[in-house]
């Protein structure tokens, strides 16, 4: 979940990355990750199971008394493409779908108690997907990289964007040219894919291209998006002030709001319209260890509404607990390496679980040889402790506490019924994280085919859900700790109560490890079990591993609500999860640089500064 502008594929691995907070500089996303848990972990009340896998449930059409424009539009110019959209002796498109964003975003940025930036934006962009040939066999590859280059020159000389008014013909105009580009790109694609027939050996596990789903209608309500720019601003000034007079280094107070609307339409008769909105309010801060070590820290919330954001008042509290973390931190002596016994409180076990788990069941992993493929070809096998199962579920609006989770919608963006999936059941592998792109052993999508902004869809987590069968009080899992450490003869062991996200590889030419960044590390003394605070190390470790070395878990769930970067774009996800005992983990020491502290103190704390009357 390091301060990374994106974390898409990159020329030198896939750095797909879970953090919590998403900054936004000029309304340019930029993924952060800060600490603290959202809501109090302390509740045995779990999310309800879903139901075993089952077919695509029927979904009831919602129709508007009047047919969106924009949705009219949409239709018009796609019935137009398939029916005329043909090159003289080539393919006809088999499928089209429109997609089209409408991105309101609201944010204030404040530091020292002021107001250092406040923007309101709005805008719509376009996804048109084009394909040729026929179900069985189409233009798409999972991991191609043939020809890219060129495909990616051509595409960046139409625009993505699309009118911010109703202008219909300005609309259709620009899916016109978009539509024709993409066609010449799948015409081309289609004819490398069946000339590499030629070259390469025949896969044994040969697949369709793209599944067939039942096209669905649903049209669902707009929500309301109240944001007054002012009120945050004061929100924003009274936290800032109470960081302004804390013993930090810097600090920053943001509220952002924004809501996406998307209107999808497909050749197969699939029409959705669906909304989301995610309010958030983060507060962080940095300070330094007297080595020069770097320390930072943070608390962030979200909602779906601003009443369901802290107050000024409740987020400079908020600012008072980041300090005190800051300050413990500050005075908490380094880690050396760990090899060993620890727990994994419920966020970081959260997000161990999205790293490890999560990333390696989505769908297009499962198919590129680019890909390192962890999982392919184990349905039905054994791949974590027989007392643990994993489930994702879109559906899933709150957990714990009432918590807001960010990874909740109803259709997917491939216009697919969302539904909650067993991805494991008691260890056991039973399907993939599934877009309409068919993998062995699960061909059909189950709702997971998520995209952000112009990106392609692929099969991603939504709301990951981690159950274990067998559970103890917290209390009795550090008992079981300790038991551990000394079994090893090891001085001590670790819990891991607080972390800022973790990052993952998972392509086949680079090693299948995770990372985590923990926050809040405490040593536990083997023979007393006091707590220690410790600072800066990072969890690390290879996947299948890691897993196999859980042994306990936790009678309470916490929740870790954040954002996903990976090829389709920064999607909002959370997951869920116990704190876990693991009989061994390693933690390595932290990059950083350790620089001076500045030689002069804030200006506002600063005795020899002469005061202005």
């Amino acid at each position: 979940m390091t301060r990374i502008l994106s974390s898409l594929r990159l020329s030198v691995g896939n750095a797909l990355t879970f953090r919590r907070r998403l900054l936004q500089v000029g309304l340019l996303s930029v993924l952060v990750g800060l600490p603290q848990k959202q809501a109090p972990a302390q509740n045995k009340a779990a999310v309800q199971s879903p139901p075993a896998n089952t077919a695509s449930p029927t979904v009831a059409t919602t129709e508007a008394p009047d047919a969106s424009p924009l949705l009219v539009a949409l239709r018009q110019e796609l019935d137009r493409s398939m029916k005329r959209l043909r090159l003289k002796g080539y393919e006809a498109p088999y499928f089209i779908s429109y997609t089209l964003r409408d991105i309101e975003e609201a944010e204030v940025i404040g530091k020292n108690g002021a107001v250092y930036g406040k923007a309101r934006d709005r805008r719509r962009v376009l996804h048109v997907e084009v394909r040729v040939g026929s179900y069985e066999l189409d233009n798409t590859s999972a991991g191609e990289s043939e020809g890219d280059a060129d495909l990616a020159l051509s595409l960046s000389e139409v625009s993505k964007d699309a009118p911010l008014d109703d202008n219909l013909e300005a609309l259709r105009g620009s899916l016109w040219l978009l539509t024709d580009q993409k066609y010449k790109a799948a015409l081309a694609a289609y004819a490398r894919k069946r000339a590499r027939g030629v070259r390469d050996v025949e896969p044994e596990d040969k697949l369709p291209s793209f599944s067939k789903e039942k096209p669905s209608k649903f049209v669902g309500e707009q929500p309301r998006f109240d944001v007054n720019l002012d009120q945050m601003s004061e929100s924003v000034r009274v936290a800032g002030a109470r960081l302004k007079q804390a013993p930090v280094l810097d600090g920053e107070v943001k509220l952002n709001a924004d809501r996406v609307s998307r209107y999808f339409v497909s050749s197969e008769g699939a029409e959705t319209v669906e909304h989301r909105t995610i309010f958030a309010a983060h507060v962080s801060a940095e300070a330094r260890a007297k080595d020069g070590m770097p320390l930072t820290n943070a608390r962030d919330f979200y909602g779906r509404s601003a009443e369901q954001l802290p107050t000024a008042q409740a987020l400079a509290s908020a600012v008072d607990g980041l300090v005190r973390d800051l300050a413990l931190l500050s005075a908490a002596p380094a880690a050396d390496p760990y090899n060993g016994p620890a727990i994994l409180m419920e966020e970081a076990a959260g997000v161990f679980f999205h790293e490890t788990i999560g990333h390696r069941l989505e769908g297009e992993r499962q198919v590129s040889e680019q890909e390192g493929r962890t999982f392919k070809g184990q349905i039905g096998h054994k791949v974590l402790p027989t007392f643990l199962s994993v489930l994702d579920d879109p559906t899933l609006q709150t957990a714990v506490g009432g918590t807001a989770l960010n990874g909740f919608y109803r259709f997917d963006d491939e216009g697919v019924p969302a539904r909650p999936v067993t991805l494991i059941e008691k260890g056991v592998l039973r399907d993939y994280l599934k877009s309409r792109t068919p993998v062995l052993g699960s061909l059909r999508s189950n709702g997971h085919g998520r995209a952000e902004g112009t990106s392609d869809p692929i099969g991603r987590m939504a709301n990951l859900l981690v159950r274990a069968e067998k559970t103890v009080p917290l209390a009795e899992l550090k008992a079981q700790l300790l038991e551990e450490v000394r079994r090893q003869g090891k001085p001590y062991g670790l819990i891991i109560r607080d972390i800022l996200g973790g990052s993952t590889n998972t392509m086949n030419f680079g090693s299948q490890t995770f990372r985590g960044q923990p926050t809040m590390v405490y040593r536990v003394d083997a023979k007393t079990g006091e707590e220690t605070l410790v600072r800066g190390v990072e969890m690390v470790g290879t996947p299948l591993s890691s897993v196999a070395k859980i042994v306990s878990a936790s009678d309470t769930v916490g929740v870790f609500n954040g954002y996903c970067g990976a090829e389709s774009g920064m999607a909002p996800v959370s997951t869920v999860a116990p704190a876990v005992l693991f009989t061994e983990i390693e933690l390595q020491r932290a990059q950083h640089v350790s620089e001076r502290p500045p030689i002069l103190p804030p200006p506002w704390r600063d005795d020899a500064t002469p005061s202005r009357k």
